[in-house]
C-alpha cells in the first residue's frame, strides 16, 4: 500500500506542472494584464510597476522563465503575490478557503447521507408508488440547474422570509454566543447548500438503487437468506456494502468538486468563498492568485482518485492495488 501511494504522487506530480503550466500559459495569452489597470491610476509611478514586474520576474520574460520562477517560489511555499489585493496570495486564500470548506462539506454531507438511504429505499420498494414518485423527482431535479435553483429558493425566501438571502453571516453575529452562531451558520446554508446539493442527490440515489437492485440478485444475497439470516443483516451485512463500492469512485471526484462545484453558488448566495475570489482574479488578470486556486483544484482531485482506490481496496478484498 505505501508503495503504491508513493507511486501514484510520484506520476501525479508531471500531470499538475502540465495543468499549471497550461493555465499560466493561457493567463498570458489572453490580452491585458494587471499592471495595464495600474498604469490608469496617476496615484501609481511607472517606478513601481518596474520593480512589480522585476521583484516577480514579468518584465519581459519569457513564458517558460516567469513559469520556472513561480515553480522554485513553490518549493519554498511561497504562491507569490496578489496584486489587486495588494497582499501575498496564501493570505488571500487563506481567508476564503474555510469558507468555501465549510459549504461544500454541508453539501457532500447532505447530499451523500440522504442520497444513500433514499436508493435503498427506492431498490427496496421497487416499481410502487413511492418508488415511482422519488424516480420522477430525481428526473426533475438532475434537469434543474443549480443557480437557477438557488434564484428560485432566493426569490422564494424574499417574499416569505424565514431564511437569509445571502451572505455567511448576519449583521449583528458578532454580538451572538457560540449556540447563536451555529444556528446563524446553518440558516445562512440552507439555501447554497439545498441548491449545489439537490441534482446530485438526484444522480446518486438513482445509482445506488440500480446497483443495490443488481446484488440482490446475486446468489449470495439467497444463500443468505437461505440460511435463513435476518433480513436486515442481508440488506446492510452482505448487499449493501457491495453495492457502495462502485459510489466509492464516485466519492473520490466529490474531492475536486470541494473548490470548482461550489464556484458559480458562492456568486449567486454571494457566499464569500473561492469562487468570487476566483472570478475577480481572472477579471483583474491577478495571475498568481488564479494560479494558486487552481493547483489546489488539481491537488484535491488526484487525492480524491487516491482516496477511491484506497477506500475501494479496503472495502473489497478481491481488490488488489497493483505496485508495478
Amino acid at each position: 500500500m505505501a508503495r503504491y501511494i508513493v507511486r501514484r504522487i510520484l506520476v501525479s506530480i508531471p500531470s499538475l506542472l502540465a495543468m499549471a503550466l497550461l493555465t499560466f500559459i493561457l493567463m498570458q495569452m489572453t490580452p491585458g494584464n494587471f499592471f495595464d489597470t495600474l498604469k490608469m491610476d496617476p496615484q501609481i509611478s511607472a517606478e513601481t510597476i518596474a520593480r512589480y514586474k522585476a521583484l516577480y520576474h514579468l518584465n519581459d520574460q519569457r513564458v517558460l522563465v516567469q513559469f520556472f520562477y513561480w515553480i522554485k517560489n513553490l518549493l519554498r511555499f511561497e504562491f507569490g503575490y496578489s496584486f489587486f489585493y495588494n497582499v501575498p496570495v496564501g493570505h488571500v486564500i487563506a481567508h476564503r478557503l474555510w469558507n468555501t470548506f465549510i459549504l461544500s462539506l454541508a453539501s457532500f454531507l447532505f447530499t451523500w447521507l440522504l442520497a444513500i438511504p433514499l436508493g435503498i429505499w427506492a431498490a427496496l420498494h421497487r416499481n410502487r408508488w413511492g418508488d415511482r414518485i422519488l424516480q420522477g423527482l430525481s428526473y426533475l431535479a438532475l434537469s434543474t440547474p443549480g443557480f437557477f435553483l438557488a434564484m428560485i429558493l432566493l426569490y422564494i425566501v424574499s417574499q416569505t422570509g424565514g431564511l437569509p438571502l445571502g451572505g455567511m453571516r448576519s449583521a449583528h453575529y458578532d454580538e451572538l454566543n457560540v449556540v447563536e452562531k451555529f444556528f446563524d451558520l446553518l440558516a445562512h446554508l440552507v439555501i447554497p447548500t439545498v441548491a449545489i446539493s439537490l441534482a446530485s442527490i438526484g444522480a446518486l440515489q438513482r445509482i445506488m438503487r440500480g446497483n443495490f437492485l443488481e446484488v440482490m440478485r446475486q446468489q449470495y444475497i439467497l444463500t443468505a437468506r437461505a440460511k435463513g439470516l435476518p433480513e436486515h443483516q442481508v440488506i446492510y451485512r452482505h448487499a449493501l456494502r457491495n453495492a457502495m463500492n462502485p459510489l466509492i469512485t464516485l466519492l473520490g471526484y466529490e474531492f475536486s468538486g470541494l473548490l470548482s462545484g461550489a464556484a458559480l453558488l458562492e456568486i449567486i448566495c454571494s457566499w464569500p468563498g473561492l469562487g468570487m475570489l476566483m472570478l475577480t482574479a481572472v477579471r483583474a488578470k491577478d495571475v498568481y492568485l488564479v494560479m494558486s486556486e487552481m493547483l489546489m483544484g488539481g491537488i484535491l482531485l488526484l487525492l480524491g482518485n487516491l482516496s477511491a482506490d484506497i477506500l475501494l481496496a479496503k472495502s473489497d478484498p478481491r481488490i488488489r492495488l497493483s505496485e508495478t
